[in-house]
């Protein structure tokens, strides 16, 4: 063989080796790739070529698939009362993927998740029976905090506060995941640009500037520090209260109200501002963090198990923003599902299990995968003094103060009201806060909750925690206390 057929031969066997690690690498490697790329047509059609697995409400399915006509999909996503629980379920779409529960748990819900596979099942990747996923959300509790937000812009969440089970979870306005399932484009660019953004979880997503009900929080650091000896110990804190290193004035709502010096009961049941911004500077951004860290603000990780938005309590601030901080404003932010553990937490003598919303997920046959409700944490955030001070306290807010819409007879009720600023210098809506928890005298249940609402047709002079929001609390309340 001379030199030339040689080095020819040479040259295509390189090339033959090239293709073949080449061949290779697409198989093995791009094709995995490929196969799992969310444009990939083929995904979508094995996906949809069965009835997925539901999502449960108590004991009743809020999903189901329904065969479709005219298309490679053969089944698509189904909601039951779908704008009711979309802030719950998420949506399952053909075109626009899967969020909330439905992309949390898309692998049990459509059979692939390797828990549904036995031995054969895993060696020839066949595809399981779906599972379900069984909720932790009380119908009546949810339903109640829907109605009742009724047309406002806002959200609501529900908690037990002794097994951390979310009972509601509720934003509105709201949309129906049945209606863009099956990919209705017109639909889906209608939502995304609506202001009113109905595709916000804003119950579990969106935080906004807490206002006054933070006033518990800094209330507890207080206690806890030993800044003062209880609720009904006198404060230091002058009216009016000038901002330190300004001249600012900080005014209260009610000018009338007795706050010079108030105590942490009375300026709780007044809603006092010069105590509060006081009481934050006098304990020092830092032990104010702190406490508001145990109640879980500036946790990047909250899962329940949809990832909630981290609630902040900022760093970094002077003496005068230190002060802002204590009224709930300046850079403070929490999610409803917060300033609901913040009641859950006090209402159960200064422990908080962690909240969930799915109790168990199983398979086809019903067997029990994992059980979420003997799998929570519990923390101590205050000592069960400090706890049960502040329960006195909230409920002299609801008998004799800023919250006495949330009154429920048959039924202990401790809240705080809240009315954030909003806009530059305060030019727009306020947004009105309740959070608050009740005890029936009765059959032993409790509940701790939260609402916020964002916008409503009440004039600006009318908005307000004890106007707004407190009436959709205290029907939430009673749902989940009624026998």
């Amino acid at each position: 063989m001379n030199k030339t057929i040689r080095r020819a031969a040479v040259f295509i066997l390189l090339l033959v080796l090239s293709l073949l690690v080449r061949a290779t690498w697409v198989q093995f490697y791009d094709g995995k790739a490929l196969a799992d790329d969310k444009k990939n047509r083929r995904n979508s059609i094995s996906l949809y070529a069965n009835p997925l697995g539901n999502i449960i409400v108590a004991g009743n399915a809020i999903t189901g698939s329904a065969q479709t006509k005219g298309s490679d999909l053969k089944y698509k996503r189904t909601y039951k009362d779908g704008s009711l629980y979309a802030a719950v379920t998420g949506y399952s779409s053909q075109v626009y993927g899967a969020t909330q529960l439905e992309g949390i748990y898309q692998g049990l819900l459509d059979g692939t998740d390797s828990q549904l596979k036995n031995p054969l099942d895993a060696i020839t990747n066949k595809r399981a029976d779906p599972g379900d996923v069984i909720t932790t959300i009380d119908p009546d509790v949810q339903k109640a905090a829907y109605s009742t937000l009724g047309g406002k812009k806002g959200a609501a969440v529900a908690i037990d506060p002794k097994t951390g089970k979310i009972l509601a979870v509720v934003s509105t306005p709201s949309y129906d995941p049945t209606a863009i399932s099956a990919g209705n484009d017109s639909l889906w660019q209608k939502l995304k640009k609506d202001s009113d953004k109905p595709l916000v979880n804003r119950a579990l997503r969106q935080p906004l500037p807490p206002g006054s009900t933070f006033k518990l929080v800094v209330a507890a650091a207080a206690l806890e520090n030993g800044l003062y000896g209880d609720v009904d110990t006198k404060t230091d804190s002058p009216n009016p209260y000038t901002l330190p290193n300004t001249t600012r004035v900080l005014k209260n709502e009610n000018t009338s109200a007795p706050c010079e010096n108030a105590s942490i009961r009375v300026a709780l049941q007044y809603s006092c501002n010069n105590v509060f911004a006081k009481m934050a500077v006098d304990l020092g951004q830092d032990k104010v963090r702190a406490m508001a860290e145990k109640f879980g603000f500036n946790d990047t990780t909250q899962d329940v198990p949809v990832r909630a938005y981290t609630s902040v309590y900022p760093s970094g601030m002077d003496k005068s923003s230190t002060a802002l901080t204590g009224i709930g404003q300046f850079d403070v932010t929490a999610t409803p599902l917060q300033m609901a553990m913040v009641s859950a937490a006090i209402a159960n003598n200064g422990k908080l299990v962690s909240p969930h919303m799915v109790s168990q997920t199983s398979d086809a046959g019903g067997n029990v995968l994992k059980n979420y409700d003997n799998s929570t944490g519990t923390k101590e955030i205050v000592s069960s003094s400090t706890a049960q001070q502040l329960q006195s306290a909230m409920q002299t807010v609801i008998k004799d103060g800023t919250g006495t819409n949330a009154r429920i007879s048959g039924a202990t009720v401790g809240g705080k009201t809240g009315t954030a600023q909003h806009g530059e210098n305060n030019s727009k809506t306020p947004y009105a806060w309740f959070t608050s928890y009740a005890k029936s005298d009765s059959n032993g249940k409790e509940v701790a909750v939260a609402v916020m609402v964002e916008q409503s047709d009440a004039a600006r002079s009318e908005v307000s925690g004890n106007g707004l929001a407190a009436p959709v609390a205290k029907a939430m309340m009673q749902a989940a206390l009624k026998n």
